[in-house]
């Protein structure tokens, strides 16, 4: 298994059981350097779908208190673990990744850092259970994505734009 994209390269590959194993050796990493709980620690994204086509790189949501008031202990051990923050601007939510190499140029893990059971961390641990649970929709959001890929319509920022209405749709049902 080898996990990576490029800024802006936009790939998917078949299901790997090995994202899951990944995962959990990368939350022990969490677990070790941080003094966060385990149960805040969790894999999100199409990597955590069972049968779903994904890009390689591994989503893990990660829950605080406070996301405006994140302690200085998180960060450090979460750079021990060899993540970094990204000048990403969203909504109660800190996005870090890792990187292959010391040139940045590709990532293999996003962390995101949202405030534990609020919405975004609702809504992303929703999504991964509808999906895994819902045959029909997870083909469907299967075959979003590679309606995508086929018309090559642009990079990352678009694919993920592509997908927000189907993203959005199943929010809504968590309520």
């Amino acid at each position: 298994m080898k996990l990576g994209l490029k800024r802006d390269e936009v790939r998917v590959e078949p299901h790997n059981v090995e994202w899951e194993k990944e995962f959990l050796r990368v939350k022990q990493e969490i677990l070790n350097s941080t003094p966060i709980q385990e149960n805040r620690i969790e894999h999100i994204g199409s990597t955590a779908i069972k049968g779903m086509v994904a890009k390689p790189i591994l989503d893990i949501v990660v829950g605080v208190d406070d996301i405006n008031n994140v302690d200085k202990s998180i960060f450090q051990g979460l750079k021990k673990a060899g993540f970094l923050r990204l000048r990403v601007e969203r909504p109660n939510e800190i996005v870090l990744a890792k990187f292959t190499d010391e040139t940045y140029e590709e990532k293999t893990h996003f962390i995101h850092l949202v405030e534990y059971n609020k919405d975004l961390w609702k809504n992303l641990i929703f999504f991964r259970d509808y999906l895994n649970s819902d045959e029909a929709t997870r083909e469907q959001y299967k075959s979003l994505k590679m309606e995508f890929l086929e018309k090559q319509n642009g990079g990352i920022d678009e694919y993920t734009d592509y997908k927000e209405q189907f993203v959005k749709e199943i929010y809504a049902k968590r309520i």
